[in-house]
C-alpha cells in the first residue's frame, strides 16, 4: 500500500484525524505536530460518541505555498 498523502510506499498505516486517508507513520508524526490535530482529534471523539463512526473528519488543512 501506498501513502494516500505522501504516495511513499507504506508496510504499517494508520487513518488520519484529519480526513479518511490512510496515511504512514511518517506522515502521522507530522500531523501529530500541526497546530490544529487536538482539534481534529476532539472532533473525532465526538462524533464517534454521537455513534458517527463514518465521520470525515475536520479536513486537512492545505500547506501554504512558501514564498520565494
Amino acid at each position: 500500500m501506498n501513502c494516500e498523502r505522501c504516495n511513499k510506499k507504506a508496510i504499517v498505516h494508520t487513518m488520519s484525524m484529519f480526513n479518511v486517508e490512510n496515511i504512514c507513520m511518517t506522515c502521522k508524526e507530522e500531523e501529530r505536530r500541526h497546530p490544529d490535530y487536538e482539534k481534529a482529534r476532539v472532533a473525532e471523539a465526538k462524533e464517534v460518541k454521537k455513534g458517527n463512526y463514518n465521520f470525515k473528519g475536520i479536513g486537512f488543512p492545505k500547506k501554504k505555498k512558501e514564498e520565494d
